[in-house]
């Protein structure tokens, strides 16, 4: 918590390897987005303006993985000098999309890019990483791509304090009491078993089946989903494979 003070507290975005769709999608709460911006000194937002990152603030907002020795170290100065840090999105909470790549980044960039590889990729490329396997990370907003009134609640907590308990338990919970029924039944692969609930389960509630974007519930039992999509007639090996978009160290076997 930064705590109430005569000066509003200072706040810095950044941004790392993401398609930063979760700060544009903060800006889509234009109704409110001014009151929230009113509660603090925007210091710095790449996508509003050019200038530099300054040298003094109190908040740190990152979105993406860390996947060079760059990132690395600009994430342990956002850390150093921030009295709170906010991670937003899967990619920054558990790596996302960018935590697929292999330990093999020859390949990978070989793969993608071809003879082309940008410096910018080449130099210092590490395995990619969530924020929170760098730096400790206070306070957290899960999903891809973050809904933003959890931002704003999580920003509100970040500055005046909560004592709001974060749920552990799987989204199984909550997308049984919107009663669209267990894709399961229908032999479709669901990662609902294994992932945090706090999203009211908005794609089963949708048609979809949950992709695991909210990241992985430490009240889930792995061995036993795996025996439920084998059960299922989907496999474990299937299922693990959809564990790697957004819970890649779950995947290789790390979890626990």
């Amino acid at each position: 918590m930064i705590g109430v003070t005569e000066e509003m507290p200072r706040v810095v975005f950044a941004g790392f390897a993401s398609c930063f769709g979760c700060q544009i999608n903060i800006t889509n709460i234009e109704k409110h987005l001014m009151d929230v911006l009113g509660q603090v000194d925007l210091r710095y937002w790449q996508l509003t303006s050019s200038d530099p990152m300054p040298e003094a603030f109190d908040v740190a907002v990152i979105e993406g993985a860390v996947t060079t020795e760059e990132a690395r170290a600009a994430v342990q100065r956002l850390r150093d000098g921030a009295k709170a840090v906010i991670t937003i999105g899967a990619c920054a909470a558990t790596a996302g999309i960018p935590g697929m790549s292999t330990d093999d980044h020859e390949a990978d960039m070989d793969a993608v890019y071809g003879a082309n590889v940008p410096h910018v990729v080449a130099d210092g490329a590490i395995a990619p990483m969530a924020v929170k396997d760098v730096i400790q990370v206070d306070f957290e907003v899960p999903c891809c791509p973050i809904d933003p009134y959890d931002f704003v609640e999580v920003l509100q907590h970040a500055l005046y304090g909560s004592n709001a308990y974060r749920r552990t338990s799987t989204l199984c919970g909550e997308c049984k009491n919107n009663e669209r029924g267990c894709f399961y039944g229908r032999d479709m692969l669901c990662l609902g078993l294994v992932t945090r609930a706090g999203c009211g389960a908005r794609c089963p509630d949708l048609g979809r089946p949950c992709n695991g974007c909210a990241g992985f519930s430490p009240d889930a039992n792995v061995e036993q989903a795996r025996r439920v999509a084998e059960r299922a007639g989907i496999g474990a090996a299937a299922f693990d494979g959809a564990l790697r978009m957004f819970n890649q160290p779950i995947a290789v076997g790390e979890e626990g």
